[in-house]
């Protein structure tokens, strides 16, 4: 511990502030005094001020690393954390320079080994008690914090489980933390084009779908309580921008535990089950959940099971991040296969 003791004096003398105080909108610029510019901005009910570009940020999720690799910062990241799934196609060399903490939640000292000057989260579950650390830990050492818009902005997650949505997520929150994180690091430039990119692509994807009267289930992981997608979360992103039907779409909660008998009533068109590569939950890997579905007596019989309109997703796609665009580029490809684009 001597080493973190000191570690926390250098950090409560420094020059990275977070101070909390009410939401709000908007952030703003002002000079750091050594030719860089400070960005102060609001996040999840906090008001932020990150001093200079981070030279030594963590992230604490797949979701946040996958944006910082795709803004060309993989020499900026001091450590990244818990992994679902492979990393997005393209960023594979880049994604081999950073140091991985852990495939799961790391530990807060371990964190702090990598001497952070920034911290990132996808989840508050992860950032919050119960998870890493807290804000408020960060706070004391002077670490400026940062958590997804997309996992609290018109989300509740004061109760048990992965939260409920109070409002429909939509992609341009995830845009909004492009745009954030690329102005923290200097690059808004990249940020902009990455955005174009992703705003393209849903574009091409969704082009002459009119999907009205197909329904679709999002099966994420765990074979006896299955989590399936609930109406507002990423799933839902996807299911809108086709114009598709979430079978679940009369729950709020971001993923339900439904059981199987529940799962054969609704009878939905069209399966998008997660592809995981992580061990936590049971039948996490795409494979397994299909070989489930065909031989279980409560879905074997299923209209999807029996056509096999499977889509496979990686979790990424399936949570609020840049890989959403992903997952509809993926299931608009098995709704056109299949003939259900209208």
């Amino acid at each position: 511990m001597p080493r973190l003791a000191r570690r926390s004096v250098v950090l409560l003398t420094g020059t990275l502030l977070l101070a909390a105080c009410g939401s709000g909108s908007g952030s703003s610029g002002k000079s750091a005094g050594d030719g860089t510019q400070a960005v102060t901005f609001d996040n999840c009910g906090r008001k932020v001020t990150v001093e200079a570009p981070p030279k030594r940020a963590v992230s604490l999720n797949q979701g946040t690393t996958e944006i910082l690799l795709s803004l060309g910062l993989a020499d900026r990241i001091a450590g990244t954390a818990t992994w679902t799934d492979p990393v997005m196609k393209g960023l594979g060399k880049a994604n081999a320079k950073v140091p991985r903490l852990a495939d799961d939640q790391p530990s807060f000292e371990r964190v702090l080994g990598t001497e952070p000057d920034f911290v990132a989260s996808s989840f508050a579950s992860t950032l919050g008690k119960g998870g890493v650390a807290t804000r408020e830990q960060f706070d004391e050492l002077g670490l400026p914090t940062y958590l997804s818009p997309a996992d609290c902005e018109g989300k509740d997650n004061s109760g048990d489980g992965d939260g409920k949505r109070t409002k429909p997520l939509a992609m341009e929150t995830v845009y909004r933390e492009v745009r954030e994180l690329a102005r923290i690091f200097g690059v808004e430039k990249r940020g902009e084009q990455l955005i174009d990119r992703l705003k393209s692509r849903v574009t091409k994807a969704t082009a002459g779908i009119h999907a009205e009267n197909t329904t679709v289930l999002y099966w994420f992981a765990n074979q006896e309580s299955p989590y399936m997608a609930g109406c507002c979360g990423a799933p839902g992103i996807i299911t809108n921008a086709l114009g598709a039907k979430n079978v679940f779409d009369d729950s709020t909660q971001e993923w339900p535990q439904i059981n199987w008998e529940t799962v054969a009533d609704r009878d939905p068109d069209v399966l998008v089950v997660g592809d995981l590569s992580r061990r936590s939950q049971t039948a996490e890997s795409a494979a397994k959940k299909i070989a489930f579905l065909e031989s279980n007596p409560a879905t074997k019989n299923m209209r999807a099971v029996k056509e096999k309109r499977y889509v496979l997703l990686s979790g990424q796609a399936m949570n609020p991040t840049i890989r959403t665009v992903e997952g509809v580029e993926k299931v608009a490809a098995v709704l056109r296969e299949h003939g259900l684009t209208g």
